[in-house]
């Protein structure tokens, strides 16, 4: 945690240059414009606007554009990295959170161009460099997508 930050303590908003700073994703795989809440140790809402401009909806699909499923788990990632980095005090050391499983995923409704993707994500167990998340994708209060994942937190691969 960084200096002043307790554990349980709600951080937030935090806006893009935050996120950045956190994470290492960028454009186009940056997938979470904003954190609304943070709360130490335990959880983060966060914020996806899902807009037509985005690269993959011009193949998926032309007619009727609706957003990955596979990328709405990947922005639940990134929100959990944001959580998990930040609580492990971690922040600014370049660590990376890597995918080890995703279980139990289930989409209950597409995601299309303007959506207000809120991801709300949980840790469910943590240790020091394996953390087990619960999350859920929700549109105007509506459930989108809800998965359980593992990540790793571990240094970047050498050049």
């Amino acid at each position: 945690m960084s200096e002043g930050e307790q554990k349980g303590e709600s951080i937030g908003p935090q806006d893009i240059r935050r996120i950045m700073s956190t994470i290492p994703h960028r454009y186009p795989m940056l997938l979470v414009d904003r954190v609304e809440e943070l709360i130490l140790d335990e959880s983060i809402v966060a914020v996806k606007a899902v807009t037509m401009n985005e690269q993959f909806f011009q193949g998926h699909f032309p007619d009727r554009p609706i957003m990955p499923g596979v990328l709405i788990v990947e922005a639940l990632a990134q929100a959990a990295a944001i959580l998990a980095v930040q609580s492990l005090g971690m922040a600014d050391s370049g660590k990376l959170v890597y995918f080890m499983a995703i279980d139990s995923a289930k989409f209950r409704r597409p995601v299309e161009p303007g959506c207000l993707l809120k991801l709300h994500v949980e840790f469910i167990q943590k240790r020091a460099s394996v953390c087990k998340f619960r999350g859920r994708a929700m549109i105007d209060g509506q459930l989108a997508t809800e998965t359980e994942f593992t990540a790793m937190i571990a240094d970047p691969p050498k050049a």
